[in-house]
This record gives C-alpha cells, sequence and structure tokens, in this order.
C-alpha cells in the first residue's frame, strides 16, 4: 500500500505541493531547444512510487532502449532499498528492528549499516540534532492529531527518553537497541540515499544526462543542449509557487519544510522535531540543501532546520560544495554564496 510518510511528494508539475517541485518535463526543464538548434534526443521520462514517494527518472540519451533499460535498474535498486528502509513495510530491516531491536540483534543489510553509519556521523557531528531515534516522537505526534490535539508536556517528555542515537549499538554486521522503546526512521536521509543510488547506477549504463526524483533531487550532468537542470523550490507559505529556482548539475538537492507534514493550523507544531526538547524548532519555514550527494543534501536540510542559522552556517562552512537557501518563519529569505539559484 502506498503510503504519505512526512516529507511530501514531490511534484513534476507546477501545481505541485512538494518541497522541491520539478520545473517541468519538457520545456520547463529545458529539455526545448533554444530557437535554431536541434535538440539530439527526446528525453525517456518514468514514474513510479517507492519509499513513500512519488519517483521519477528523466534521461537525455540517443538511444532509448538502453535509457529504459538504466531506468528498469535504477527502480529496481530504489525498490530494494524500500525493502530494507521503509518504515512502512512489515517485514522491512526497520521495521524488525524497531520491533525486535532492544531484545535481539538483526544481521543488517549493506543498505542498513550504510544508513546507520551515515546518520551516526551526522548525529556526532551535530551534536544530536539529527538523529534517526525521534520515531517514538513521531508515533506521539501523528496518535495526538488522530484525537485532534497536540501531546501534552508529560507526554512529550516521557517519550523523549527513547530518543537517542547512541543507543543504537552496531558490531560488525549486527544491530541492535541498548534501550527499550527506542525506534528509528530513516525518513530525514533515505530518500536521498536512495535518489544517490540510482543516479549510480544510471552512471554504471552510460548515462551522463538525466534527473533522479526519489522525494530528493540529483542531477547527472547537465541537460542537452549544454545547460543545467532547473529546479524550483517550493514557497513554503505560497501554495503553487516557488521560492527560487534552482541550477543543479552533478549535485543533490533536498528540502525541508515546516508545511510539509503539520499538526497544526500554523505550522508550530510539524514533522520536524528537535530530540533536545520533543518539539518542532521555531527558526525555519524551510531550508534547502545542495551537496555532492543528495543523501547529505537531505540529512543537513533536517539538521539544520533543527541547529538553526548561527549553528546550522557553523555546520555548513565546514564541509565541501555544500550550499544552503533559508526561508525563515517572519518571511526572510536567505542563501549562502554558492547557492544554485537562477539569477
Amino acid at each position: 500500500m502506498f503510503q504519505v510518510t512526512r516529507r511530501k511528494l514531490l511534484s513534476t508539475s507546477l501545481g505541485g505541493a512538494g518541497a522541491l517541485a520539478l520545473w517541468s518535463m519538457r520545456g520547463q526543464l529545458g529539455l526545448a531547444s533554444p530557437p535554431g538548434v536541434l535538440s539530439a534526443t527526446e528525453p525517456v521520462v518514468r514514474s513510479t512510487k517507492a519509499l513513500g514517494s512519488s519517483v521519477s527518472i528523466t534521461i537525455v540519451h540517443p538511444d532509448a532502449k538502453l535509457a529504459e533499460r538504466a531506468i528498469d535498474a535504477a527502480f529496481a535498486e530504489v525498490r530494494e532499498i524500500e525493502k530494507v528502509l521503509s518504515i512502512y513495510l512489515p517485514d522491512s530491516q526497520v521495521s524488525r528492528l524497531n520491533r525486535e531491536g532492544a531484545e535481539k540483534a538483526i544481521d543488517a543489510h549493506p543498505h542498513l549499516l550504510t544508513m546507520l553509519s551515515a546518520s551516526m556521523e551526522l548525529a556526532r557531528r551535530t551534536q544530536g540534532a539529527f538523529d534517526i531515534t525521534v520515531q517514538p516522537l513521531w508515533e506521539l505526534y501523528a496518535g495526538a492529531a488522530r484525537e485532534k490535539r497536540i501531546p501534552r508536556d508529560n507526554e512529550i517528555e516521557s517519550v523523549r527518553k527513547f530518543v537517542d542515537w547512541r543507543s543504537i549499538e552496531v558490531n560488525g554486521s549486527t544491530v541492535r537497541f541498548r534501550t527499550p522503546g527506542t525506534k528509528i526512521t530513516f525518513n530525514g536521509i533515505a530518500q536521498g540515499y536512495a535518489t544517490d543510488c540510482a543516479r549510480k547506477i544510471l552512471q554504471a549504463h552510460g548515462i551522463e544526462h538525466a534527473l533522479v526524483d526519489v522525494g530528493e533531487l540529483a542531477a547527472v550532468g547537465d541537460k542537452p543542449p549544454s545547460q543545467t537542470w532547473k529546479v524550483g523550490i517550493q514557497h513554503p507559505r505560497v501554495a503553487d509557487a516557488f521560492v527560487a529556482v534552482a541550477m543543479l548539475k552533478d549535485r543533490g538537492l533536498a528540502t525541508s519544510g515546516d508545511y510539509e507534514t503539520a499538526f497544526t493550523p500554523d505550522k508550530q507544531f510539524n514533522h520536524i522535531f528537535d530530540p533536545a526538547t520533543g518539539r518542532s524548532p521555531t527558526e525555519f519555514s524551510s531550508v534547502s540543501i545542495a551537496a555532492p550527494t543528495a543523501a547529505e543534501a537531505d540529512g543537513l536540510s533536517t539538521a539544520v532546520f533543527v541547529l538553526g542559522f548561527e549553528r546550522g552556517m557553523r555546520e555548513l562552512k565546514s564541509r565541501e560544495g555544500v550550499d544552503a537557501l533559508f526561508v525563515f518563519k517572519d518571511g526572510r529569505i536567505a542563501s549562502t554564496n554558492g547557492f544554485p539559484v537562477e539569477s
């Protein structure tokens, strides 16, 4: 069954409500040739669903059959990742770990080990601002929302004691939880990781020009004829509007926003939690990150949203090739000098 995650779906239309909306499919992606220039080939565009998101791949390549084979292989890889990392599939390794991890260790799939390593390193670097053990908070807020209320302070505190990335124990290829009640979610990084894996599959098939959307975005090369891919970034307060248009070439892009899943109309309580308080951060409406990989962009968009501007900027400055676009709660917009926004 298709499940809506706390990251809303990306859209391939101007009217989409996703965190990042594709500028369009043909002319709006810039695939149409400029006057007097003939495009070498028609784009191959395919879509499916996985990881609680709409998945689409656009390829520009003279061999359409090769492009189709590459997309088939990329989709197969994304579905394999979903089988391991989904919190919705009951037989996924993450679901098994959440049920049994405090009682016994499980033999982890390489995808799970890779994601645990990346997530725990990001947690360490951000002093716990990024923490995959926030799943109990999500369950608390989602349950309260079904009762048309927000959690009480004592409920938040009783659940927050289960939120600590250091309770995850990785020993070789096995994983367990040190603390009963611990549960994890990769919803803050898995889509970026799957995007990167799909991009690698395409490149292994000889694809040099593509745009991959697995809930977060990554560009392979440029888009013919010798331009960059254009990606609209959803305005967090204006439906069907972009706050900016980013230019992507061999880079990943991800956005975390308070509008994606909000528990109150004012969006004060939303799906992004500060592990230190059990509540939603109050500084940003959205944070968009451009980075060498979509997984890095995905994880950092959540981490910086929690860290806030000053602490977030310190983390960003410590990384190569990473830039950000910030939309504050009061409507102000700021970006780092290297954020690839269309002028």
